[in-house]
Formats: C-alpha cells, structure tokens, sequence
C-alpha cells in the first residue's frame, strides 16, 4: 500500500520551511554598516552636523542716561572795592560781561575809599557781616589772614587755577603757604625807555644795556642816556637780588649785611646819582617831568606811569627788562589787588562767590582791565597785542618776587627808604650805612 503526505500542509512550506529557519538564526547578529570609500577627483563629502538650536537675540544695554543739566548760578553777591576813574570803568566792563554770562546773578557794588576800605572791611566781618567779595591790594593781606578775615582758597579751586596767574602775583596773594586772594592786576617796575634818544642802534640786541655796568658807562658817554630812579625802597628793590643782597632771612630778620652785595648796589646808586644827566632822587614828581621832557632815556617805573608818559612821549615810549647785575637777572617786587572771599559766607553762598571770583580774574576780565583801565592783568593768557608797554611789563613781571608783605616790612619800609637817603648824600660808606640800616631795622622789629 502507498506512503501519504501528512493532510493540511502544503507541498511549498517544504522549501521554504529551512529558509524561515535560516532567518530566524541571523536575527541576533549584527549588521556592519557600508563604509563609503571616496573616490578621488571632485567627489561629495559628507557634510558636518548642524546644532539645530537657534539662540535668542542678545538682550540690548539699557539706555544711558543723559547728563544731569547743570543748575543755572542764581543769586546776589555783594562787592566792596576802591577801583575809580578808568579803574573802575574797567571793573564795570568786567562785571558787565559776568552779568552776561550769569543772567541769574546780580552783583551789587559799594565804593570805599581806599585807606578806608582794609577797615571797613575788617571790622564788617569782625560783626559778622560784610560784603561777599573784596577787592584788596595785597600788602594788607597778612593782618586780614592773621585775624581769619578771608576764606583760605586752596581746597576750593579748580586744579588748573594756579597756572593761570603770573607765579609772584598768586604767591603775593598767600600767607604763610595759604592762598586768600585770586590776583587781579599786578603792579612792578621796569625800565622805561625813550626811544627817540636810545635807539636799536646804540644798542643792537635791545634798546637799553642789559647789565647795570653798561647803563652806567652808557650814561657817562652821554648824560641824554642817562636813568633816572626814584629813591624808594620798591623802585630799587629789584637790583638787590642783582647784587646778590637779601632783605629777610625766614624768621624775619634783615640780613643785608651778611654779604656785599648790599653795599656794591649802594655804591652804584652813589655813582650814578654823580653822573650827569642821571638821578636817584626823592622826589618823583620832578623825576617825571624830566623824563616827559626828553631830559634823559631811561626811567624805572610802573604801569600806573604810562598814561601820563604816553601823553607826553607817544610812540617814543617802551618798556624794557631792567638790567642784570654782577649776580643775576634783575628781580623787582611785585604787589597789586586780588579777590578776597568773606569768611562767614553760607554754604549756599560761597559756591556763587567764587564763580564771580573766577570769572573777576579771567582772560577776558584781565582784556578790560588792560584796555580800559591801562593795568598789567595778573593773568597769564590776557592778550596785550597791540599793548607794547603792558607787554614790557608782562615780560618784567616773569622774573619778579612778591613783595614783602610780613609785619617786620611796616618798619623795614622806613629804614630802608632813609638808607638810599644816606647813601645819596654820601654820610658814610654803603658798607657802614648797610651795617647801621640792618641794626635799626632788626632792632625796631624787636630781632
């Protein structure tokens, strides 16, 4: 009897049953992924992954804010002076432009007699009062600091102000070390010449000899070039420092005699006084009105001199640098006016009155005091083109020191005034009249 298939499966599942099988049996294996090989030439490569990501814009900076705007000064400020005629015409001139700039301030102004004016002033704010500001020549400034009558100025001002002075006007402004006073205008001699009788040719570098000895010679060669000084101590001050002389020494006590250059400046003066058309003479009106003149070309004196001689000598007028000596440039004293604060101003206040202060000693300040008023500004950038003489006098002032101004001066002032007498007249010897004038000067001193 014939073999049978098994019912229900069919003939094809005997084929394809060992091919299930063989798949099933791969199904744990691993699959090694194709390595693309590259072909050389321009082939493609494949391209980096890209951070899908996409980041937030940056949050900006806040705005900055603008600068605060700066309050408008506003107030009232009161001023004491004794500036008159073309002085005080330059003054309001000064005022008027601070007015300008400052619609919101008002400065109210009180004249003073000038010898008035330093008491006046001190027993106001001894009471507690007094003006804002004050307009004061600077040889009172040692008994106003001493007695706390006027603001110490140093921590007050911009850090550029001190720049803005001639150096012996700011420094004539100080007591011991303190600054009191902004410098308005400076007063210092020099040298006028008369150019129609000392011309460039006589001397060709300048129109004056550069050293005492040459004046001298100059003078004797011909008494038109002769040089007149006024027997005072602050028109021959200049030559002590020429002659290496020096007046005080730190504690206050006169020092004359320590060298000979005090007795060699009184020996040129003697000798001069003896030459022909030259003088050292007390009596400065006739001094003047020889030089007017044309008596004789050279005189030391100051700028509250050239408008009387610019009258008389018109072009003819300049102003040279007075002449060395055997130990040095010419150093004359220079004094003059400054700004002064009260010191019992409120807080408020005094911000407003030294921005008046500030703007009483500017450039364009120092402009009418030069132009109106015919005064050499305290200030170093005022432009005195156009201003030959003032501008002798700018140049004069650079090498100058700041006047004297400490008590023992008040009898110095005396002696010293009574020593170039002495000399003149020839009593003794400059060596003895030195010796005799430092004895009396340190003795009323109490030294």
């Amino acid at each position: 009897m014939p073999k049978t298939r098994p019912r229900g499966l069919p003939h094809v599942w005997l084929w394809l049953l060992p091919l299930l099988l063989l798949l099933a049996a791969c199904g744990d294996k691993v699959i090694p992924t194709p390595v693309v090989t590259p072909v050389e030439g321009n082939a493609p490569q494949p391209a980096t992954p890209q951070l899908a990501t996409t980041l937030p814009p940056p949050t900006p900076p806040p705005p900055t804010p603008p600068p605060p705007t700066p309050t408008p000064l506003a107030g009232r400020i009161t001023l004491w002076h004794s500036w008159a005629a073309a002085e005080g015409d330059a003054l309001a001139a000064a005022l008027a432009d601070i007015q300008a700039a400052y619609p919101g301030v008002q400065v109210d102004t009180l004249f003073v007699a000038p010898n008035d004016l330093p008491s006046a002033y001190a027993e106001a704010v001894r009471a507690g009062s007094g003006p804002d500001l004050v307009i004061l020549a600077n040889w009172w400034l040692s008994d106003i600091a001493r007695e706390g009558l006027a603001l110490p100025l140093d921590a007050l001002l911009p850090t550029d102000a001190a720049s803005r002075y001639l150096p012996a006007a700011l420094d004539g402004q100080r007591h011991n070390g303190t600054l009191y006073g902004l410098p308005l205008i400076a007063q210092v001699v020099g040298l006028y010449v008369n150019t129609a009788l000392a011309t460039l040719s006589d001397f060709p570098s300048t129109t004056a000899p550069s050293t005492t000895t040459a004046l001298l010679d100059a003078a004797r060669l011909d008494p038109t070039r002769g040089l007149g000084i006024y027997a005072n101590p602050l028109h021959v001050a200049w030559a002590f420092a020429a002659y290496g002389a020096e007046l005080f020494d730190a504690d206050g006590v006169v020092i004359l005699d320590q060298s000979a250059g005090a007795a060699a400046l009184l020996t040129w003066l003697a000798e001069l006084s003896r030459t022909p058309g030259s003088y050292v003479e007390q009596d400065y009106g006739m001094l003047l009105d020889r030089f007017r003149k044309g008596e004789f070309a050279y005189l030391v004196d100051g700028p509250w001199a050239q408008a009387d001689l610019r009258r008389a000598l018109g072009d003819s007028l300049a102003v040279v640098p007075l002449p060395a000596g055997p130990d040095g440039p010419a150093r004359p004293w220079l004094y003059g006016d400054g700004v002064l604060l009260n010191p019992r101003l409120t807080p408020d206040q005094q911000p407003l009155a030294l921005a008046v202060a500030l703007a009483l000693t500017s450039p364009s300040a120092g402009l009418h005091y030069a132009q109106i008023g015919g005064l050499l500004p305290a200030m170093q950038e005022v432009d005195l083109s156009g201003q030959p003489v003032l501008q002798g006098f700018a140049l004069q002032a650079q090498t100058a020191l700041p006047m004297p101004t400490r008590p023992e001066m008040q009898e110095a002032w005396v002696y010293l005034g009574d020593m170039l007498v002495k000399t003149i007249a020839g009593v003794a010897p400059p060596p003895a009249i030195v010796a005799e004038t430092t004895a009396l000067i340190n003795e009323a001193n109490g030294k």
